[in-house]
């Protein structure tokens, strides 16, 4: 069975430290030569500076395929479609088109008054120039402002015929929950790829956190696991075995590519990678 496509996301760095990590990152992954990788926004585009910085020098000093996330939060149309030009003349043509979260201390997404609305107006105007190649977000569970996956999976579906190519699911920790997502969104008639999104275990403690903000179910099983892993200080080895058998499981039913959070912090997501049998010799030999 052939290794699957792969790319990685980043944030960027908001101190000296995190900039360091920033860069280690991208040296310790760039050599198993994904297919791109993207760099965030902080929530309420508050890193959208940075955001552009990074983007721009991955791509000029990494020869990377770099993708730039782009948000409608707390900025006008004029303004993010600025953006967007911006790293058109900088030979980036990859976007990933999200709504964004709400900035610190509000509790949801309040469009600005001259901004875009949502994602699909996002996803439409950024279709209507041309310039670009559009992912788009989707949600495996449902989202925490969706009524249901059905919810969710008209939403994506719009999101595509307003002009997106791809989407990249929000993490989870089964393969059957995005297995169940990719059956309803092939009963909706979305044609376009749909590409799981992989959270490598850092921190259990961690993981539950996002896994609380953004809705994804934490399985009993494995809580537990992680709690006996802990005591005995096996956590890494857990967590490097859960991710590399979920990725393998996903690839066996027909996934080609994957999508990893990196967090910028690198050695697990490179470990997992290597364990699929994607390594910098195999994807040389790929490229030929």
């Amino acid at each position: 069975m052939p290794a699957p496509r792969i790319s990685f996301e980043f944030f960027p760095p908001h101190t000296l430290d995190a900039s360091f990590r920033l860069w280690e990152t991208v040296q310790t992954l760039a050599p198993l030569k994904p297919d791109y990788v993207s760099v965030t926004y902080g929530a309420g585009g508050a890193t959208r500076d940075l955001t552009h910085d990074a983007v721009t020098t991955i791509g000029q000093h990494y020869g990377l395929n770099v993708a730039a996330h782009l948000t409608c939060v707390e900025a006008t149309r004029e303004e993010t479609l600025a953006i967007a030009d911006s790293y058109a003349e900088a030979g980036v043509r990859q976007i990933v088109a999200l709504r964004g979260d709400a900035p610190k201390g509000e509790v949801s997404f309040t469009p600005h008054p001259d901004g875009f609305a949502n994602s699909i107006e996002l996803v439409d105007a950024l279709a209507a120039t041309g310039n670009f190649d559009i992912t788009v977000g989707a949600y495996p569970e449902p989202h925490p402002e969706s009524a249901d996956t059905q919810a969710d999976v008209d939403w994506l579906k719009r999101k595509i015929d307003a002009g997106a190519s791809k989407a990249v699911t929000q993490f989870f920790f089964e393969a059957e929950t995005f297995l169940r997502f990719r059956d309803e969104c092939d009963k909706a008639g979305i044609t376009a790829p749909i590409v799981p999104g992989i959270l490598p275990i850092i921190s259990w403690e961690g993981a539950k956190r996002f896994a609380a903000r953004c809705n994804a179910k934490v399985p009993p099983n494995l809580e537990q696991a992680f709690l006996r892993a802990n005591r005995d200080g096996r956590e890494e080895l857990l967590a490097l075995t859960q991710c590399t058998v979920l990725c393998d499981r996903l690839i066996t039913e027909g996934v080609e590519e994957l999508h990893f959070y990196t967090l910028n912090r690198p050695h697990m997501t490179r470990d997992v990678c290597f364990a699929l049998g994607i390594n910098p010799e195999v994807s040389l030999q790929n490229v030929a």
